[in-house]
């Protein structure tokens, strides 16, 4: 069974391609892009560049005929992936991370183990996400309250799971807010 099926053309059109590992260029298979892509097993993370930089994707079991499926409510006009790369998950009982106001784990912590709709509104206050602990399982990060604006996908599989800055976590260091988070599921 394949991970994800991709196509170079909106709504499954143009060549075609199905990948059960990770591609660091989509241009090496010669695509000049991805435009559309069916998920059948995943979860999968796309990026807006080869060797996986750019803004980034959170792509779960479905199907994205255009690049709306994936940027969703992002604000993004990412209209294509180049690169993309599976995300191993745990269980998702076990999922646990901890936010910190500082770099490096300091100052001010707050442990997650379920999803947050609005971190404000569950106790963060207005506080800078400027370092993360990811103890267990995979999460992904929005900018904005209610999973919306630019993702940020955070692993215990990368990094060893500690993410000392901003810019560790986020292609866009200049955007690097966090309002909203929940856990990645298979």
């Amino acid at each position: 069974a394949a991970g994800i099926i991709v196509w170079e053309e909106e709504n499954f059109q143009g060549k075609r391609h199905e990948f059960l590992m990770e591609c660091p260029n989509i241009t090496d298979r010669g695509f000049r892009k991805v435009r559309s892509l069916k998920v059948e097993s995943g979860p999968w993370v796309g990026f807006e560049y080869p060797d996986y930089q750019g803004q980034q994707f959170i792509l779960e079991r479905g199907d994205y005929p255009r690049w709306e499926a994936w940027s969703g409510n992002s604000g993004s006009r990412t209209e294509h992936l180049l690169s993309f790369r599976t995300i191993r998950c745990a269980n998702l009982k076990d999922s646990r991370m901890t936010l910190y106001d500082a770099e490096n784990f300091e100052g001010y912590k707050f442990e997650l183990s379920d999803d947050y709709p609005s971190l404000q509104a569950m106790g963060w206050g207005n506080k800078e996400v400027a370092s993360i602990k990811v103890h267990s399982g995979a999460w992904v990060a929005y900018q904005y309250p209610g999973y919306q604006g630019y993702q940020y996908i955070l692993e215990r599989d990368r990094h060893n799971g500690e993410y000392r800055k901003c810019s560790e976590y986020s292609a866009q260091a200049h955007t690097s807010k966090i309002q909203s988070i929940r856990r990645i599921q298979h």
